[in-house]
């Protein structure tokens, strides 16, 4: 693989005076090119998508959309990703579900270097997974509390509790939260297995539905039963979904 001369880098953090003091310290790598600054997590996914940089500078915790919420909307296989945080137990967890590397606040110029050292060796090798970094980074709250979709530019941002239902459609799915709408691009299956199982069940292999939206369920034929949600949806509930849902209301 031919050795790049120049490496782009986007910072994102939402304190000002991180950014401009980590965009110094990268001044002094001469290899290194800034191509942009973010403050938080919805001008970062734009700006990876505009400006295309080799390695993102990555805070782990900002408000509104956080580093990881960032990386699940990023489509970029072959972005190098360093995290960059104030507290340790994030920066470890980090380091372990196998990203670049991680700068731990206050940054140090020798740290640096060597971040920069291993992001010039495994340039081009990719995203560590995405369900290793969820395991890493939060194995305090190991289900979500929210789902992000990225539709184009625009970036939604959906709290579980207000999910309806969520609707298999091929390789997406169709999360219903209040009147609306939005389609995502990832399977039924691995998205069940991010959200609480106390609260979404499984009641068909093409559909979940959040227990607290739940009005009845109703036998509409011998063996078949649907669920009727609080926005008025009907759910076709399979013989297995019935049990979960009994399992789980019992």
């Amino acid at each position: 693989m031919t050795q790049r001369t120049t490496i782009t880098a986007l910072i994102v953090d939402d304190e000002p005076l991180a950014r401009s003091y980590l965009a110094e310290l990268v001044a002094a790598h001469p290899d290194v090119r800034i191509v942009g600054e973010c403050a938080d997590g919805f001008t970062a996914v734009r700006a990876i998508g505009e400006l295309r940089p080799d390695l993102l500078f990555l805070d782990i915790q900002m408000p509104r959309l956080d580093g990881f919420e960032v990386l699940e909307l990023v489509e970029r296989a072959d972005l190098a990703v360093v995290f960059v945080t104030a507290f340790e137990q994030y920066a470890l967890r980090a380091f372990d579900a196998h990203a670049v590397d991680y700068l731990l606040k206050p940054l140090s110029t020798e740290r640096l270097a060597a971040a920069l050292d291993k992001v010039r060796r495994n340039l081009g090798r990719g995203l560590p997974g995405l369900d290793s970094l969820r395991r890493a980074l939060r194995p305090e709250a190991p289900y979500l509390s929210r789902v992000v979709v990225r539709d184009g530019a625009a970036v939604t941002v959906i709290p579980c509790a207000e999910i309806t239902c969520i609707r298999a459609e091929d390789d997406y799915v169709d999360i219903r939260f209040g009147k609306k709408s939005a389609l995502k691009h990832q399977t039924i299956a691995s998205l069940e297995a991010q959200l609480d199982p106390r609260r979404f069940v499984r009641v068909h292999r093409g559909a979940i539905l959040n227990v607290e939206k739940l009005e009845r369920v109703e036998l509409v034929a011998r063996d078949h039963w649907e669920a009727v949600l609080s926005d008025g949806q009907r759910l076709r509930v399979s013989r297995a979904g019935h049990q979960r849902l009994r399992d789980l209301l019992e």
